[in-house]
């Protein structure tokens, strides 16, 4: 039986999950997530960082690391209801889709079709691997 079953843990399976960022120049992040990506900051703070709202209640922190940019795979991922208006969007802003092939994975122009929907993949100005997805079930 796993220990959610009995009980234990389950008010950390409950809990609201966020991603977190490790960025090297705050204000360079602060740009490109607000002015680039959209997003709004809800909360700031010098030596915790800036904590950005997204949809349904989500949220993640961007702090300030000497560890930015060492993390090689994906650190966020982003889910769309309409996954073509968004990567038209950000293409028209300048981001740039990873391509790669992967088991089972193959990006063509930067689209890879998965089991869940599509997705893509780009960086941040540190190197943060961001995905957007359309996962029908999530929305």
């Amino acid at each position: 039986m796993l220990e959610t079953e009995k009980g234990v843990g389950l008010m950390l399976a409950t809990g609201q999950v966020a991603a977190t960022l490790a960025v090297s120049d705050v204000d360079r992040a602060r740009k490109f997530y607000t002015e680039t990506l959209g997003f709004t900051p809800m909360m700031e703070d010098p030596a915790m960082g800036t904590l950005y709202g997204g949809g349904k209640g989500t949220m993640f922190l961007v702090y300030r690391s000497e560890f930015a940019g060492t993390n090689k795979a994906t650190a966020m991922t982003i889910n769309v209801e309409d996954f073509d208006g968004t990567i038209a969007e950000l293409r028209e802003k300048g981001i740039t889709f990873l391509d790669f092939d992967y088991p089972g994975f193959t990006s063509k122009d930067g689209i890879v079709q998965t089991p869940t929907g599509l997705a893509a993949w780009f960086t941040d100005p540190d190197g943060n691997i961001i995905s957007v997805g359309s996962m029908p079930s999530l929305m």
